[in-house]
């Protein structure tokens, strides 16, 4: 009878999945050579990446928790569940971008005939614009919450760290303590801003976490860092009335295409945003007045200089929130320096602890990359899925007054991976039609295909600097995952009058040395 009741007591720790012609399968759950675990799986991180692997996981039967907490800010600032993306990322930058743009629209529609009362009154009001920001923020964080518990989703609201390879430490807001435990561990935690270390930086400036919820307008802003976290910020505050400088310690947008980047900041200097170049900053005081006195240093001169300011805006990059996880608890060792996981399919060196998102080495730090990573990790890990997530072409957009969107290899990349003569670049400048009648700057409205010299010419990046690049891009990175070639867009019929339709007249190439610029609108 002893062996009986054991053997049904490990037999019921099996779930029938399916029953095909009378045969039943066993799934994977919760009985291994490790004996039984409190879930399937346990996410570290209730971001994008995370609770897209979560959410999938629990699709194919999986028992799941999610492990979320958020360390304020040095300025103090916390936020819901959902991740970078939601609260302080993506979303909220997306809305003041917008914003900003409806600002300008209201100037350019007196161009069109509409009649605006005291234009020059016109004025954004920060508390109501932060206001909605964070009311949709909410909502988001509420529908994530209850979307969990309605996939029967455990969510934790804990700092988690590891004990062992199979265990997890929850320090919950009331100081107590929880464990569980998970055949399977996704550390997704994501990065936070990095403060370089100076005098005042951590007392007085805020970052990204702070600037679209804070309590009070950012007058005169300065923004230390010309990554585009940077020179978003710096756009829609300009663009909001808002008086932005920025230091660049190197180039802008580092990482991307350097001949669109000049594009995107010279349109920026031209609204009115002033860059320093090839300055750090050295110091932030507080002044009695309230606002902050800030120094930085010429890198290349020596020169100093300084400047007051309402506010100061750290965007000097991120850094992965790994050091709290204790790592060596678990086995993992593949860390490198700043911090991120080296996992070349996600899996990292403890073969049931995988990584998804920002905390990668090597990944584009993008929310759609960590989402459809961790919808593919799970689909491996409870569905005998296959697929592995594919890291290259993966099209971004730069949400700055002039949009930057581009997917694929930028030019210095190409030149260097085949070489100058195996490369041909396609390249044009052109007028988008709504921008005729306010007499818009079309200056920095320009577009090149980055192509192979042979044959039909596969093209390898495709860039955009002008509206609603994000838009455009989006499909023209479908057309380069299946193999798009310069034959094929000279031989779509573009969409009349639109910007993207710009990418099918591509014609003139660099080594040509032939014009650019545009002859006519319909011809």
């Amino acid at each position: 009878m002893t062996i009986l009741r054991n053997f049904m007591r490990i037999a019921n720790s099996f779930r029938p999945v399916q029953r095909i012609d009378n045969i039943f399968f066993l799934s994977w759950r919760t009985f291994s050579s490790h004996g039984t675990f409190d879930y399937d799986l346990a996410v570290i991180g209730g971001g994008s990446g995370g609770l897209a692997c979560a959410k999938e996981a629990v699709n194919h039967g999986a028992r799941v928790a999610v492990l979320d907490y958020v360390t304020p800010s040095p300025q103090g600032t916390k936020w819901g569940l959902g991740g970078t993306c939601v609260n302080v990322g993506c979303i909220p930058k997306k809305l003041m971008h917008q914003a900003a743009l409806l600002g300008e629209s209201i100037h350019e529609a007196i161009s069109y005939g509409w009649e605006v009362p005291s234009p020059d009154a016109i004025k954004i009001n920060w508390s109501a614009l932060t206001e909605a920001v964070q009311n949709h923020i909410k909502s988001v964080n509420w529908v994530t919450r209850v979307d969990l518990r309605d996939k029967k989703i455990e969510y934790i609201n804990g700092l988690g760290e590891f004990k062992d390879p199979h265990t997890l430490v929850a320090t919950l807001k009331n100081g107590t303590k929880r464990e569980l435990t998970a055949r399977n561990i996704v550390i997704a935690v994501g990065g936070r801003p990095h403060y370089p270390d100076i005098p005042g930086a951590l007392e007085y400036c805020i970052s990204s976490d702070d600037i679209f919820s804070l309590g009070h307008p950012p007058g005169k802003t300065l923004v230390v860092g010309a990554g585009y976290i940077g020179l978003e910020c710096a756009g829609f505050l300009n663009s909001l009335g808002f008086s932005a400088t920025v230091l660049v310690r190197s180039v802008p947008l580092r990482g991307f295409d350097q001949q669109m980047a000049l594009m995107v900041t010279n349109e920026m200097e031209e609204r009115g945003v002033a860059f320093h170049h090839k300055c750090i900053p050295l110091s932030v005081e507080k002044l009695e007045s309230g606002q902050l006195k800030a120094r930085w240093q010429n890198t290349e001169t020596g020169e100093q200089a300084e400047d007051v300011f309402d506010t100061v805006l750290m965007a000097t990059g991120r850094y992965a929130l790994t050091k709290a996880l204790n790592l060596p608890a678990a086995g993992v060792t593949a860390v490198t320096g700043s911090g991120k996981i080296a996992a070349q399919t996600e899996q990292t060196d403890v073969a049931h602890v995988y990584a998804v998102g920002d905390v990668l080495e090597g990944r584009p730090e993008l929310t759609p990359v960590a989402i459809h990573a961790g919808r593919l990790l799970a689909r491996r890990l409870f569905a005998d899925g296959l697929q592995h997530m594919d890291y290259e072409n993966v099209a971004t957009t730069v949400f700055t007054p002039l949009e930057y969107g581009c997917v694929g290899l930028s030019e210095e990349a190409a030149l260097d991976r085949y070489g100058e003569e195996s490369i041909e670049v396609y390249h044009a400048f052109y007028k988008p039609t709504e921008f005729f009648i306010p007499q818009r700057n079309i200056r920095n409205c320009y577009l090149k295909a980055v192509a192979e010299r042979g044959g039909a010419q596969r093209v390898l990046g495709l860039h955009f600097v002008g509206p609603v690049a994000g838009e455009v891009i989006q499909g023209f990175a479908a057309a380069i995952k299946c193999g798009l070639t310069m034959e094929q867009l000279m031989n779509t019929v573009g969409i009349h009058p639109t910007v993207a339709e710009e990418f099918t007249r591509l014609n003139i190439t660099k080594r040509s040395g032939k014009d650019p610029n545009p002859a006519s609108c319909c011809s």
